[in-house]
Protein backbone atom coordinates (compact mmCIF):
# COMPACT_ATOMS: atom_id res chain seq x y z
CA UNK A 1 0.00 0.00 0.00
CA UNK A 2 1.38 3.46 -0.46
CA UNK A 3 1.95 6.04 1.86
CA UNK A 4 0.49 8.58 0.16
CA UNK A 5 -2.78 9.89 2.17
CA UNK A 6 -6.29 9.33 0.54
CA UNK A 7 -8.41 12.57 0.80
CA UNK A 8 -11.43 12.05 2.78
CA UNK A 9 -14.43 12.15 -0.11
CA UNK A 10 -12.42 9.30 -1.49
CA UNK A 11 -11.34 7.08 1.75
CA UNK A 12 -13.51 3.64 1.53
CA UNK A 13 -15.76 3.73 3.69
CA UNK A 14 -17.98 0.94 5.45
CA UNK A 15 -18.61 -1.99 2.98
CA UNK A 16 -15.63 -1.31 1.27
CA UNK A 17 -17.41 1.08 -1.36
CA UNK A 18 -15.40 3.77 -3.17
CA UNK A 19 -16.62 7.42 -4.45
CA UNK A 20 -14.06 9.37 -6.58
CA UNK A 21 -14.01 13.23 -6.37
CA UNK A 22 -13.28 15.41 -9.04
CA UNK A 23 -14.69 17.92 -11.25
CA UNK A 24 -15.27 17.90 -14.74
CA UNK A 25 -11.29 19.41 -16.16
CA UNK A 26 -13.33 21.96 -18.52
CA UNK A 27 -15.32 23.24 -15.67
CA UNK A 28 -12.04 24.68 -13.17
CA UNK A 29 -8.37 23.64 -12.86
CA UNK A 30 -7.94 20.82 -10.39
CA UNK A 31 -6.55 20.93 -7.01
CA UNK A 32 -3.52 19.52 -6.38
CA UNK A 33 -5.50 16.87 -4.25
CA UNK A 34 -8.17 16.23 -6.87
CA UNK A 35 -5.49 16.30 -9.58
CA UNK A 36 -3.64 12.97 -7.12
CA UNK A 37 -6.76 11.19 -6.87
CA UNK A 38 -7.33 11.64 -10.76
CA UNK A 39 -3.94 10.46 -11.71
CA UNK A 40 -4.27 7.28 -9.85
CA UNK A 41 -7.33 6.54 -11.39
CA UNK A 42 -5.37 7.22 -14.71
CA UNK A 43 -2.50 5.84 -14.06
CA UNK A 44 -4.19 2.44 -12.78
CA UNK A 45 -6.21 2.03 -16.50
CA UNK A 46 -2.64 3.17 -18.41
CA UNK A 47 -1.88 -0.59 -18.42
CA UNK A 48 -3.84 -2.56 -21.23
CA UNK A 49 -4.28 -5.72 -18.91
CA UNK A 50 -5.69 -3.48 -16.54
CA UNK A 51 -7.72 -1.78 -18.61
CA UNK A 52 -8.77 -4.81 -19.85
CA UNK A 53 -9.50 -6.74 -16.22
CA UNK A 54 -11.38 -2.97 -15.59
CA UNK A 55 -13.44 -3.23 -18.50
CA UNK A 56 -14.80 -7.18 -17.60
CA UNK A 57 -15.59 -6.46 -14.43
CA UNK A 58 -17.76 -2.96 -15.60
CA UNK A 59 -19.76 -4.95 -18.37
CA UNK A 60 -20.25 -8.25 -16.53
CA UNK A 61 -23.43 -9.60 -15.41
CA UNK A 62 -24.60 -7.44 -11.99
CA UNK A 63 -21.51 -4.75 -12.45
CA UNK A 64 -19.52 -7.89 -10.02
CA UNK A 65 -17.32 -10.37 -11.38
CA UNK A 66 -15.49 -13.26 -9.31
CA UNK A 67 -11.74 -13.88 -10.08
CA UNK A 68 -11.72 -16.66 -11.52
CA UNK A 69 -14.23 -15.26 -14.30
CA UNK A 70 -12.22 -12.68 -15.48
CA UNK A 71 -8.71 -14.34 -14.84
CA UNK A 72 -8.27 -15.15 -18.76
CA UNK A 73 -6.19 -11.96 -19.86
CA UNK A 74 -2.94 -13.88 -21.15
CA UNK A 75 -0.92 -13.34 -17.97
CA UNK A 76 -0.53 -15.93 -14.77
CA UNK A 77 -3.32 -15.69 -11.76
CA UNK A 78 -0.16 -13.98 -9.21
CA UNK A 79 0.10 -11.46 -11.89
CA UNK A 80 -3.56 -10.98 -12.47
CA UNK A 81 -4.14 -10.86 -8.41
CA UNK A 82 -1.63 -7.92 -8.44
CA UNK A 83 -3.15 -6.12 -11.29
CA UNK A 84 -6.56 -5.80 -9.33
CA UNK A 85 -5.03 -5.13 -6.03
CA UNK A 86 -3.76 -1.74 -7.92
CA UNK A 87 -7.38 -0.98 -9.71
CA UNK A 88 -8.61 -1.25 -6.02
CA UNK A 89 -5.50 0.84 -4.47
CA UNK A 90 -6.34 3.29 -6.86
CA UNK A 91 -10.42 3.46 -5.54
CA UNK A 92 -11.40 1.77 -9.18
CA UNK A 93 -12.74 -1.68 -7.76
CA UNK A 94 -13.79 -3.32 -4.25
CA UNK A 95 -13.65 -6.71 -3.76
CA UNK A 96 -15.62 -9.02 -1.39
CA UNK A 97 -14.36 -12.50 -0.64
CA UNK A 98 -16.65 -15.49 -1.08
CA UNK A 99 -15.31 -18.48 0.15
CA UNK A 100 -12.49 -19.37 -1.89
CA UNK A 101 -13.34 -16.43 -4.54
CA UNK A 102 -12.95 -12.95 -4.63
CA UNK A 103 -15.44 -11.32 -6.17
CA UNK A 104 -15.08 -7.61 -7.39
CA UNK A 105 -17.50 -5.00 -8.28
CA UNK A 106 -16.97 -1.34 -9.65
CA UNK A 107 -19.21 0.82 -8.21
CA UNK A 108 -21.51 2.96 -10.14
CA UNK A 109 -20.23 5.86 -8.36
CA UNK A 110 -16.69 4.92 -9.64
CA UNK A 111 -17.92 5.19 -13.83
CA UNK A 112 -20.07 8.08 -13.24
CA UNK A 113 -17.05 10.49 -11.78
CA UNK A 114 -14.78 8.99 -14.47
CA UNK A 115 -17.79 10.09 -17.04
CA UNK A 116 -18.16 13.46 -14.56
CA UNK A 117 -14.44 14.24 -15.06
CA UNK A 118 -14.42 13.62 -18.89
CA UNK A 119 -17.36 15.64 -19.61
CA UNK A 120 -16.63 18.88 -21.56
CA UNK A 121 -18.53 22.42 -20.16
CA UNK A 122 -21.38 23.84 -22.21
CA UNK A 123 -20.20 26.32 -24.55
Amino acid sequence: MSNTRVPPSIEPAAADAVAPCCPPLAERPLTAEEAEVAARMFKALGDPVRLRLFSAVASHEGGEACVCDISDVGVSQPTVSHHLKKLKEAGLLTSERRGTWVHYRVEPSVLAAMGKLLTAAPR
